[in-house]
């Protein structure tokens, strides 16, 4: 459900905008795939590597579950680079549509993450928090009903400031939207369970989802830099 509305709304935003609804699509598919994939692939690697080496037929079992959100993005924008390359499209011709993208990207997150929390699949902390959740043994956070709120979230202040920030330049909603999911999930990651049979994996710490946030908010804001340093040296140019 949560990718088919974010599909239908990335397409009608696109269409407003006088956007290629043709390459929202192309765009949507390829990053779905990539997403799939690579969602598996990081579970396997990341969270359940000494089950997956003691189990390799099990890899392909994905009726079984297991699959990383961080996988999914990693995934996601490989496929993504890869149809920029075939298709030769420049890095800036698809900044709108990641613009547009993003806006429905968080409601189609809000809408999947609703999955995890009917089947509490990421229990956290015991607490006593009002949005608590009556796990076996006590109330604890629910990861899956956190990020749920927080895609949501995300799609209201991204709707609310769309036009103002592509006023300013295409690329804003985008960036600024994942720097700020992930903030907020690598707090998030804090309330996981640790002492649960299931609980993720910490690597110095820290859960592999976290290390991932990390890299996007490095990546993110040496972007934004070095977009910066462009832009300045460009207008110099003009000059």
């Amino acid at each position: 459900m949560g990718l088919l509305v974010s599909i239908i709304l990335a397409y009608k935003l696109a269409q407003k905008y006088l956007l290629s609804g043709a390459v929202i699509l192309d765009l949507a598919t390829w990053a779905i795939i990539g997403a799939f994939i690579m969602a598996r692939v990081f579970h396997v690697v990341f969270y359940e590597p000494l089950y997956y080496v003691q189990n390799p037929g099990d890899i392909l079992k994905i009726w079984q579950g297991g699959a990383s959100s961080l996988g999914g993005f990693a995934g996601a924008f490989l496929a993504v680079w890869i149809f920029a390359k075939l298709k030769h499209f420049k890095y800036e011709e698809l900044l709108p549509y990641f613009d547009v993208g993003a806006v429905s990207l968080w409601l189609g997150w809000g809408i999947g993450r609703i999955g995890c929390y009917m089947i509490n699949d990421h229990p956290g902390i015991r607490t006593n928090f009002f949005l608590a959740v009556n796990y076996p043994g006590g109330a604890r956070f629910d990861l899956g009903l956190m990020e749920s709120l927080l895609g949501f979230l995300l799609f209201v202040i991204c709707l609310a400031l769309f036009k103002k920030l592509i006023r300013i330049r295409w690329g804003l909603v985008a960036g600024l939207s994942f720097m700020v999911y992930a903030a907020a999930r690598f707090c998030l990651d804090f309330l996981r369970s640790t002492d649960l049979p299931y609980s993720d994996l910490r690597y110095f710490y820290l859960t592999p989802a976290q290390w991932g946030m990390i890299a996007i908010i490095t990546g993110l804001t040496f972007a934004f830099f070095w977009n910066k340093i462009k832009r300045k040296l460009q207008l110099g140019e003009v000059a």
